[in-house]
């Protein structure tokens, strides 16, 4: 099964940050479903409340790899989350458009359709 990380530190699980979110309950949510790994700053504190949705060994092995999550500072998304982690996650389920509106690619990282040769010496 998918492995989740929440980032919980400086600005995301902030009722400074983002109020009006029971940021317990959204980790007590999703730890319903599947592990979840309670990180200290990811360090993308501008997308806070940041979620990384990690394959299943067989979703990695179809090619299914880690899924970053921002703003994810509504009730409701914990549960589509869940939702996609049941119908298998990263690398067997295609993501819910509403969880593409919250993917987000942090830096130093080559995003999903980006090229990723070398470029060409002039």
């Amino acid at each position: 099964m998918s492995r989740i990380t929440v980032c919980r530190d400086c600005c995301c699980g902030s009722v400074r940050k983002v109020p009006g979110l029971d940021h317990d309950e959204q980790v007590r949510r999703l730890s319903e479903i599947t592990d979840v790994h309670v990180s200290d700053c990811l360090d993308v504190c501008e997308q806070a409340n940041v979620v990384v949705v990690r394959p299943s060994p067989a979703g990695r092995a179809a090619g299914g790899r880690p899924v970053w999550l921002g703003l994810v500072n509504h009730s409701d998304a914990a549960e589509d989350i869940a939702g996609w982690i049941r119908d298998g996650g990263p690398g067997l389920a295609p993501m819910p458009d509403i969880l593409t509106l919250h993917a987000f690619t942090p830096p130093g990282r080559i995003g999903a359709g980006e090229d990723r040769s070398v470029p060409e010496r002039p």
